[in-house]
């Protein structure tokens, strides 16, 4: 199978993944956070519905998910790229999806983001300042320094940096790697 080869999700799984993202990016969008109860009942929910589905098999895949996504966002909120919130947002994703349908919708997300991040810069004509803003990160990076120590604005907890509602990207990318399943089941 190939990595983005779209899961057939179960419909318990289809239908919760939709929920836990769809009310997640309503609240990053309208209160710019995702709420802990949101985040821990969708890591729940998760587990839930594969031990349910799947026994104790299930159960094991839908921790991998939440494991694997979880450790990728964490090392992103470490760089200071992503909130707190993204980070228990995902793993709630990982729970659910397990973990090569998490990465699956991981990606998806992660370009909805692109997409989204050059329509906000551009906006905002400060498509010229990212690009010097991406390359200097880059530069620091390859020196072993952080660049939100030299430079406020690259700091996502900063009020100067410019902020993506990632809640939304990852309702995007949810969302497009369930309509992938759906058009391969039809």
């Amino acid at each position: 199978m190939h990595l983005l080869t779209p899961a057939l999700f179960p419909p318990p799984i289809l239908v919760l993944l939709l929920a836990v993202a769809g009310t997640a990016a309503y609240y990053d969008l309208r209160y710019r956070r995702i709420p802990n109860a949101l985040s821990v009942g969708g890591v729940c929910a998760g587990l839930l519905v594969h031990l349910v589905l799947s026994g104790w098999g299930g159960l094991a895949r839908s921790a991998a998910g939440l494991g694997l996504a979880f450790a990728v966002y964490l090392l992103l909120y470490l760089a200071h790229a992503m909130g707190a919130g993204d980070v228990k947002l995902m793993a709630a994703v990982g729970a659910i999806a397990g973990p090569a349908d998490w990465f699956r919708v991981a990606v998806l997300a992660w370009f909805a983001g692109a997409v989204l991040a050059l329509l906000l810069v551009t906006a905002r004509r400060r498509l010229r300042r990212t690009l010097w803003n991406v390359a200097f990160i880059l530069r620091e990076w390859m020196a072993g320094r952080p660049p939100y120590l030299t430079r406020e604005d690259l700091d996502v907890k900063s009020e100067q940096a410019l902020r993506l509602p990632h809640g939304l990207s990852i309702a995007a990318g949810v969302l497009a790697a369930v309509v992938l399943s759906l058009r391969r089941s039809a």
